[in-house]
């Protein structure tokens, strides 16, 4: 009786101790988180298109940076909500979307091709965190692709703009 009190206390501490090991975690789903982020950018471009900022501002962490298509457009989300609040919306409708979720699934980046009615093609970057309220944009990048062949001729006009030599 004494062997099996102490048996079963023996076994109660070990249990309970610290670094006691328990069942692993189950694998994250990743082909579900993938297409979770997926409609997170959908509502994203579609907020933007309907100028529906509260909802919109939302979807980035609060220390998210979104960079636009020109080089000064480096801003944090009260910047970005600064510039937004004078505008009824952009729209860029996705033509073409890859993201890629990492291992632990708690992180995804992605790149998008956008259409959009005054810059043409476009592609958009950037990089999802998920917590507590899902998945949310940590860092987004506007650019407009250009063609190799119009590249020295387009940075000659950028730096003539600039007054760079």
């Amino acid at each position: 009786m004494l062997i099996t009190r102490s048996l079963a206390v023996l076994l109660l501490a070990t249990a309970c101790a610290p670094g006691a090991t328990s069942a692993p975690a189950p694998a994250p789903d990743l082909a579900a988180e993938s297409a979770t982020a997926d409609s997170v950018l959908s509502a994203f471009h579609q907020l933007a298109s309907e100028g529906n900022w509260e909802p919109y501002f939302a979807l980035f962490t609060p220390d998210a940076v979104f960079f636009g298509t020109d080089l000064t457009e480096r801003w944090s989300v009260d910047e970005f909500r600064g510039y937004a609040a004078g505008s009824s919306g952009w729209t860029y409708v996705k033509t073409e979307r890859h993201i890629f979720v990492a291992p632990d699934g708690n992180v995804a980046w992605f790149d998008e091709v956008l259409e959009n009615a005054r810059y043409g093609s476009t592609r958009g970057t950037g990089v999802l965190v998920k917590g507590d309220a899902g998945w949310k944009i940590a860092q987004y990048h506007l650019t407009i692709p250009m063609p190799n062949d119009l590249a020295v001729g387009f940075v000659e006009q950028i730096r003539a703009l600039e007054g760079v030599e």
